[in-house]
């Protein structure tokens, strides 16, 4: 009996050491991660356990299911920890945070580049559109006389008298005219966008409000998954090869007044033509190289910025009202649009352009009543 009870009480104390064991190599554990166990480090907890120093330094044969477990468990508490430490997502989205600055409308300088041709077929729906809520900021630049856009946006119809070709050279003489007339405005910001851009004046307000205008900014969205290569001509046949990221033109584009006047020397009076020709790139192009490439200022990027080389469709209605800028063209013979059921039918309004105008002003004159978008 005595020996019986002996047998029960030495496998007893076995299985209490045994356990006792473990426990202590919780605690070690436990301790390490703690000390070790930060962000990126999630797997420290099953390095310790099975290192060489971990069970086989107390002369313990331990299980290899029992150490499996245990490293799952320690894995599961370093992540639990993690998550307990990590900082509060804040739910304020960057468009609604405070705004740097307190500006409206009339801060910004918008710049919309066209050609006489596309006067009737483009530029008149802007002028039905957005414009026709933001005449005073909007200047529209083209390339010949129209007596007609003169009666509805007076002194804001500017003649550049530059080339109607679509060359590298007649963009940036538009671009170089666009410059100019910006920084005799005295404006807090430049915004360029193209003839084929509805901008949504409203977000543009709010999104440029996160931003000192003194400050060196240019915001807008690349067309490109890398920065373009270009080669820049330094005189005597001396040439070197320059890398830098532009905002697309397309989808538009905004630069501060801060960032603008340190761009002079290389965009203002004729010195804008002179620079794109040194690295014989369009306008757009020429606005990234001095910006990003000579004066080091990086490009901020936006995705609420879009253009017809991006697939519109996947702009969804309802976040239609946070985009800046929309646009609409044509790919592999096939309408590039902004789906959405709206004020008007496809073949009314192919841009549809009318039909977001609707749903962002629908006390419009124009747009029909109680429509369902």
């Amino acid at each position: 009996m005595l020996k019986n009870n002996g047998k029960k009480i030495t496998i007893s104390i076995a299985s209490t050491a045994f356990l006792c064991l473990l426990l202590v190599l919780v605690a070690v554990q436990h301790h390490r991660v703690q000390v070790n166990g930060g962000p990126g480090e999630e797997d420290t907890g099953t390095r310790s356990l099975q290192g060489p120093d971990s069970v086989a330094a107390d002369g313990a044969q331990g299980d290899a299911q029992v150490k499996k477990g245990f490293s799952a468990y320690f894995t599961k508490l370093t992540r639990g920890r993690r998550e307990a430490d990590r900082p509060a997502q804040s739910s304020v989205s960057a468009t609604d945070a405070p705004p740097a600055e307190d500006i409206s409308a009339s801060d910004i300088f918008i710049a919309v580049k066209t050609t006489k041709k596309f006067h009737q077929s483009r530029l008149n729906l802007l002028l039905d559109t957005w414009i026709s809520r933001n005449m005073q900021q909007t200047y529209i630049f083209t390339d010949g006389e129209d007596e007609e856009l003169k009666k509805k946006i007076g002194s804001h119809a500017i003649n550049t008298n530059c080339s109607a070709a679509h060359s590298r050279q007649a963009l940036s003489c538009k671009m170089a005219v666009e410059y100019d007339k910006f920084i005799e405005s005295g404006k807090k910001w430049f915004c360029h966008v193209d003839d084929d851009n509805y901008v949504n004046v409203r977000t543009l307000v709010k999104h440029l409000s996160q931003y000192p205008h003194t400050q060196d900014m240019y915001i807008g969205k690349p067309s490109l998954d890398r920065p373009i290569e270009a080669t820049e001509r330094l005189g005597d046949n001396k040439m070197r090869p320059v890398n830098f990221w532009f905002a697309t033109g397309g989808a538009g584009f905004c630069v501060s007044r801060g960032l603008a006047l340190k761009m002079s020397p290389w965009a203002s009076g004729g010195h804008f033509m002179n620079t794109a020709e040194k690295i014989r790139l369009p306008d757009d192009c020429t606005i990234g190289y001095i910006i990003e490439s000579v004066l080091g200022v990086p490009l901020t990027r936006s995705n609420l910025f879009h253009s017809h080389l991006e697939n519109l469709q996947q702009v969804s209605r309802s976040e239609i009202h946070k985009q800046i800028t929309l646009s609409y063209g044509m790919f592999e013979n096939k309408r590039n649009i902004i789906n959405m059921k709206g004020a008007f039918p496809v073949e009314e309004d192919p841009s549809r352009f009318k039909s977001v105008h609707c749903l962002l002003y629908p006390d419009t004159p124009w747009c029909p009543p109680q429509v369902a978008f």
